[in-house]
């Protein structure tokens, strides 16, 4: 099992990395993956498992599933509800060698325990919201590209409490994926709150795929 990092740098170059470290690493190679990701790590695997044919299941965790075109910002907004879109909700700081203009997210800590990590003990939503690596604004805009769920199977968990991404958006991806589809009474973090199911989950992908 493998964690690897994601750079938050923007969608290309996330899902590149990605997929160098799949692709090239000895370890990896001959050998069945199923990729897991969560909220904005969902468009990187989407992207980064293509070309790739180790890659045999794909499990979405209350995370973006784009198709070709999208963008995490269009999808985001393309329900109401999102706390993220709230004004006051980011502090945006300008990070060394970013491109013009481009400024990395953080999430404001005062609105972490309402927004990204409800139902989580406070303690450890403040933890969260200390540690937290930003994304780059720059991430929300660019587009998608043709996505690996096509031709890959995959696996959706979705809480149904879920304040950053509108639950309403998390099934319409995920069916459109022809995700197999766990809801769960959780808020955005429900590999933290309902770590079981879906922990659950993920051995039913390793199951069904290899």
């Amino acid at each position: 099992m493998y964690a690897p990092p994601n750079p938050l740098r923007g969608l290309p170059q996330d899902s590149a990395y990605i997929h160098d470290f799949l692709t090239q690493n000895a370890a990896l190679q001959g050998k069945p993956i199923v990729l897991v990701a969560h909220s904005y790590g969902g468009a990187v695997i989407t992207n980064a498992a293509v070309g790739d044919p180790e890659v045999k299941a794909l499990v979405y965790v209350d995370a973006f599933i784009p198709d070709q075109g999208d963008t995490v910002g269009g999808l985001l907004g393309a329900q109401p509800g999102s706390c993220l879109l709230a004004a006051g909700v980011f502090n945006p700081v300008p990070y060394p060698s970013g491109p013009p203009g481009d400024v990395d997210l953080y999430i404001n800590p005062d609105q972490v325990p309402g927004c990204f990590a409800t139902g989580v003990p406070a303690s450890q939503a403040a933890v969260i919201a200390a540690t937290q690596r930003p994304l780059a604004a720059s991430a929300a805009t660019e587009p998608s590209g043709p996505p690996a769920w096509k031709s890959v199977p995959s696996w959706a968990v979705i809480g149904t409490a879920d304040r950053v991404i509108p639950p309403t958006e998390l099934t319409f991806m995920a069916q459109r994926a022809g995700a197999q589809i766990t809801y769960v009474k959780a808020g955005h973090l429900s590999l933290i709150t309902k770590a079981p199911v879906v922990t659950r989950v993920i051995l039913q992908a390793v199951q069904a795929t290899g």
